[in-house]
């Protein structure tokens, strides 16, 4: 289970050191591609086959704008010795990963976000934090 914040950096050649804790349940390779809130997502291969099957069930006309979007900005990635995973440019581009980076643990699969955008988001959900366990209704 993918839980916790890692933050690390984004290097010069746009390599970023991937969570040995998060490794061993992503697989020798996974995929990154863009997500929700201009952020990244990595999925190790298993689930992003499910989120796959869940697009193309959507039918393949009412799903071909997002499965445009979820298919072409995906890469194929494979930690080197030290960890690090080598990002796209254009998906840096996309989730404004410059330099610091917060890797946030989703259980099944982890998002990129830039840590001020990161922060920035959580400023108010600590606030409303049991008000968003109550919409859940725990």
């Amino acid at each position: 289970m993918l839980v916790g914040q890692y933050d690390y950096a984004v290097d010069d050649k746009g390599r970023l050191n991937f969570p040995a804790k998060y490794r061993d349940e992503m697989g020798d390779t996974f995929y990154v591609t863009r997500w929700l809130d201009q952020t990244l997502a990595a999925f190790p291969r298993e689930e992003f086959e499910k989120l796959a099957e869940r697009i193309e069930e959507k039918g393949i006309v009412r799903s071909r704008a997002a499965a445009r979007a979820f298919f072409s900005s995906a890469a194929e990635v494979t930690p080197d010795r030290q960890g690090r995973i080598q990002l796209p440019a254009r998906l840096r581009e996309y989730a404004h990963l410059d330099h610091d980076v917060s890797i946030i643990g989703r259980r099944h699969f982890a998002e990129l976000w830039n840590t001020a955008a990161w922060n920035a988001s959580q400023a108010g959900t600590d606030a409303d934090f049991t008000s968003l366990m109550e919409a859940l209704d725990f």
